[in-house]
């Protein structure tokens, strides 16, 4: 048996798996499938400007320094408990955004509209179909 050496591969290796360990998970089905109290959309757009969400997150929460929100795929209840006590970002408990104030959050996250996809983008179509 022959051992073929690939230099920085190993590097390239826990490159990719430490990136993929900050990746936010998906809840499982059973967080996203509970019903969840609708939030109003013009006080959490409020709320996303006065804490400077969209510094991380973008205007259109479409990302930047920080995960892409949109579109937005936890229920309200996995929003909550990440924004209250995330693994990348500076928590904000409870006594600074109430659950009520999230609901409003997440109300506006899912109001924005999600990016189109590049084939409907014409000038990245053709760019796409020349290759």
């Amino acid at each position: 048996m022959k051992i073929i050496r690939v230099p920085g591969l190993l590097a390239a290796v826990g490159a990719a798996l430490s990136i993929a360990a900050t990746e936010p998970q998906t809840p499982p089905a059973s967080a996203q499938a509970s019903p969840a109290p609708a939030g109003n959309t013009q006080s959490g757009k409020d709320l996303y400007l006065r804490y400077s969400c969209y510094a991380c997150h973008g205007y259109d929460g479409h990302g930047g320094a920080g995960t892409r929100l949109v579109p937005m795929r936890m229920s309200l209840p996995a929003f909550a408990a990440y924004v209250h006590n995330p693994r990348q970002m500076p928590p904000y408990t409870a006594k600074v955004l109430s659950d009520a104030q999230l609901a409003d959050i997440w109300a506006h996250i899912k109001s924005l509209p999600e990016s189109p996809a590049a084939k409907d983008i014409p000038l990245l179509a053709r760019i796409l179909s020349e290759k």
